[in-house]
């Protein structure tokens, strides 16, 4: 036989058998079937247990991460019960208001009303303009009236715009009553609203103090705590225990540092809010806003400071440190007025040293009260602070062993 020569049946390159396309069908199809891809691993009872032991871990993870439960559950619920405490109520709030001389006009609204006009102002009798404007840019009542023949002069401060919306409405809505009770041919009756602050000064005024009161609160406890529990997982206190320098340094050194930073965060907020494009201006007595500005720095530090000699890491000391600055700022009336929340809410917020920050600024900056009106919110602050770093040396850990 000769070689090269093919022998019957048997199969030359590139000659197409028959059978040879089933067979061919046949082979791709076993090998696509042997050819299993990624995905397929987690099809049937194995996949379904991958798929349950990773859900679980996870979960786990998730419990088990403190930032992670405060940010994503007890932050949110506890919003939700401030807020809806706040707002639950969707009756018109009730505001104070000094009747100054001989005001007809409210008296027969008030008789007229049938105790409805009762039930959202309470009226108290004054003893001259004076005294009740003064009372009303204090913030001790919501407006002050006087009566002029057939004029009504309401008195309100624009410290809180939602209260002197609502005593303008309030009054709006009795000189329109008395208006339509007199008929066409009777003399109307003219309402003329007038705040007891500058005409110039603008809302600024009251929502600088609280936004820098929030500021300063967030740096100072956060500072403090987060700084405190990093020194303590890098075993910075230890060295320092042993360092020949004294605690009382340390202390200071830090203090120090925290004091320079909020009074550069105030000047920072006054720099910009006194620009012509905000319109803040500063009264006679703005500087006492200062020593406030340090008694609510060493207050924070020392919430800080009781927060970082728990707190074991920095994840725990920040959602801690979240947990009580932020429900502050609304409880303590940096951010909404508390005016119209409800009674325990107000009761609550007097135990908030952000409350007397804020009002403390408030005082000197822009309801052009003098010096003394800001010592009895210094006097609370420091006496915060002292408290909370006695408590806090108290649980201080040099180290975490």
């Amino acid at each position: 036989m000769t070689a090269g020569r093919p022998r019957p049946g048997s199969a030359q390159p590139g000659s197409a058998q028959p059978g040879s396309a089933e067979t061919g069908s046949a082979g791709a199809g076993s090998a696509g079937a042997g050819s299993a891809g990624p995905g397929s691993a987690g099809r049937g009872p194995a996949g379904t247990a991958a798929f349950r032991s990773l859900t679980r871990a996870m979960f786990r993870g998730f419990v088990r991460d403190r930032a992670a439960l405060v940010f994503s559950i007890l932050i949110p619920a506890l919003f939700l019960v401030l807020f809806g405490s706040i707002y639950k109520d969707s009756t018109t709030p009730k505001i104070t208001v000094i009747e100054v001389g001989q005001v007809s006009l409210l008296d027969q609204a008030t008789a007229a009303s049938g105790g409805q006009l009762a039930r959202i102002m309470t009226v108290t009798r004054g003893n001259g303009l004076a005294a009740a404007l003064a009372d009303v840019r204090k913030g001790s009542y919501d407006a002050a009236v006087q009566q002029q023949g057939r004029r009504l002069l309401v008195h309100y401060s624009i410290a809180d715009q939602t209260t002197a919306g609502v005593v303008q409405a309030v009054f709006s809505s009795i000189v329109q009553q008395a208006n339509q009770a007199t008929g066409p041919a009777g003399a109307s009756f003219q309402l003329q609203s007038r705040q007891v602050e500058d005409k110039s000064l603008k809302p600024i005024q009251y929502l600088a103090p609280g936004l820098l009161g929030w500021a300063i609160a967030s740096g100072a406890a956060f500072g403090a705590a987060i700084t405190l529990v990093e020194w303590r997982r890098s075993k910075l206190l230890r060295r320092l225990r042993l360092a020949p320098v004294g605690a009382g340094s340390v202390v200071l050194a830090r203090v120090g540092v925290a004091i320079v930073v909020a009074l550069i965060q105030m000047a920072v907020f006054l720099g910009i809010a006194t620009l012509p494009y905000f319109g803040l201006k500063l009264t006679a007595s703005w500087w006492m806003a200062i020593p406030v500005v340090i008694c609510g720095t060493l207050s924070f530090m020392s919430i800080g400071l009781l927060v970082g000699s728990f707190a074991r890491t920095q994840q725990a000391a920040t959602s801690i440190a979240n947990l009580i600055i932020l429900p502050m700022a609304f409880l303590g009336g940096a951010f909404i007025p508390l005016d119209f929340a409800p009674a325990w809410i107000r009761e609550v917020s007097y135990a908030m040293p952000l409350r007397y920050l804020v009002t403390g600024m408030q005082n000197v900056m822009a309801r052009g009260e003098g010096p003394a009106s800001a010592l009895p919110a210094i006097a609370i602050l420091l006496g915060i602070a002292a408290v909370l770093t006695l408590a806090s040396v108290r649980v201080f850990r040099w180290d975490d062993i």
